[in-house]
């Protein structure tokens, strides 16, 4: 039988700057796409915000356009992917959310973590979750909704407005409101779930002020989750049959199943997982996570290193100082020069993730002069990006090579320089946008498409390997400059 004739999975990919819809089949070829970006929204400095109402009408575009040019009869089921920790509250009657999302990249709540940790939550806290208190994660957000706008969290209390993140938001509205669900890969990055109980903590739900009744229930990473209503989503009828936050969904989609396998996206930030099987493996600058939980219960879990801003400062380049046209121009002008000229830039425009966990650093662009060039920014961003990705990977456990996704990952001089830099071979796959991928392969295990994970590993193959630079003294160098230039950025908002 052809793949043409088991049919195909609609993954739907909300980021945190646009909508992905890809259409995937038994080959893991992807047939069709479309894409929709949705407005960012600064109210205030390290503020960050998302229209709910504009995230779903993008959803609803790059479906529609992906769809323009493939069968819709064909699909078997959705795959759902999103951004993590941004929490939106909606009217479970109507849909309609009374406020715009809180994003992920979000730093008002830093006076909050700094409050709680000198309350002696912070230990607690990570032994139930894994996580640390950041401005990073959902529980948070949803404190500060509580003690800044009362009148609305009382609607959340009284059981008319529901609390979810982005996946569990689109289902609402793709079901016409009938699901209220989520899965362990999202609940466990909102510092409301315990992680070896693999359930909502009525104990978390207290100290963030939480009620459990405005959380979505638990479900599989993969089976008949739900179910689309024709009348809201697109004229379909179809089991959304596999969810996952972004980065499991990538790990998931470069077929990293067995304990030790890892991966790095590029995205708006970068985020960097390993599989570390049954158990929960608990670090001082590393995150722990759920990675998925299969139909029968079991859970893999997983390491993160989460890094904030990464994409986001090629994007930087383009909107806010205009030095290049467009992302995909970065790497033909940073190409332009040899090295950065000496230029070290610190994109900590929303603080500093893992390994630094520092909410207060803030972005610093060091050692320009008289000859420095717009190139040698460029270039010294793509750099950051690499160093940021090596800060992390130095201490986690000693890889054998390293596997890459996302839409940076389609750059070849970063490629190499991450390969320089972290000196082991950086793999590259065919489709790199693994998110996605993940979401469908997902979605397919969860209606019979693929048979098991072993299915899966087949379709994975090799677009190109970049291999590390014998001579370790330049990158170890430009490393090094680097490391000071972070020790500067470090606490300058305090």
């Amino acid at each position: 039988m052809s793949s043409a004739d088991q049919g195909a999975i609609l993954a739907i990919d909300a980021g945190t700057t646009g909508v992905t819809a890809l259409v995937v089949e038994h080959d893991g070829r992807i047939v069709a796409r479309g894409y929709e970006e949705f407005s960012q929204h600064f109210p205030q400095p390290g503020w960050v915000e998302h229209s709910p109402e504009e995230i779903w009408q993008a959803t609803l575009e790059s479906c529609r356009s992906a769809l323009s040019s493939y069968d819709a009869g064909r699909l078997r089921g959705i795959g759902l992917t999103n951004q993590r920790e941004t929490v939106l509250l909606w009217d479970r009657e109507t849909l309609g959310s009374p406020r715009r999302a809180i994003v992920w990249q979000d730093r008002r709540t830093a006076d909050l973590c700094t409050r709680l940790q000198d309350d002696g939550h912070e230990a607690r806290v990570r032994e139930l979750t894994g996580l640390r208190l950041d401005p990073y994660f959902s529980g948070t957000k949803l404190m500060w909704l509580a003690e800044h706008e009362p009148h609305t969290w009382a609607l959340v209390e009284s059981g008319r407005y529901a609390i979810g993140t982005v996946e569990s938001y689109l289902i609402a509205r793709m079901t016409r409101g009938t699901y209220h669900v989520t899965d362990v890969s999202n609940a466990c990055r909102t510092l409301l779930f315990d992680l070896e109980a693999g359930d909502w903590s009525e104990e978390l739900c207290e100290l963030f002020g939480v009620p459990r009744d405005a959380l979505p229930e638990l479900v599989p990473n993969w089976g008949e989750l739900a179910t689309t209503d024709p009348t809201t989503f697109l004229g379909l009828s179809l089991p959304i049959s596999g969810v996952a936050g972004d980065q499991q969904s990538a790990l998931f989609g470069q077929t990293c199943f067995d304990e030790g396998d890892s991966k790095c996206t590029y995205g708006t930030g970068s985020f960097i997982l390993t599989n570390t099987g049954s158990s929960v493996q608990r670090s001082d600058a590393l995150l722990a996570s759920a990675a998925w939980r299969a139909p029968d219960g079991t859970m893999t879990y997983c390491s993160e290193g989460s890094i904030f801003v990464t994409g986001a400062a090629v994007q930087w380049l383009r909107d806010g100082i205009q030095v290049v046209g467009s992302v995909a121009e970065s790497e033909a002008v940073a190409s332009t020069v040899t090295d950065s000229g000496g230029v070290v830039f610190v994109p900590a425009l929303t603080g500093l993730g893992a390994p630094h966990w520092d909410p207060q650093a803030r972005g610093l662009i060091v050692g320009i002069t008289r000859g420095t060039t717009r190139a040698h920014v460029v270039r010294a961003t793509l750099e950051a990006i690499t160093f940021e990705v090596r800060d992390v990977l130095d201490v986690m456990p000693r890889l054998s090579s390293l596997r890459v996704d996302g839409g940076a990952a389609a750059n070849d001089l970063l490629c190499q320089l991450q390969a320089d830099q972290v000196g082991v071979p950086v793999e590259r796959p065919t489709v790199v946008e693994t998110t996605g991928l993940g979401a469908a392969f997902l979605a397919g295990l969860g209606v019979g498409l693929w048979s098991s994970t072993d299915d899966l590993r087949h379709t994975w193959t090799l677009d190109r390997r970049f291999d590390p630079a014998s001579d370790r003294t330049e990158p170890d160098a430009a490393h090094a400059r680097w490391t000071r230039a972070v020790t500067l950025a470090q606490g300058w908002a305090e």
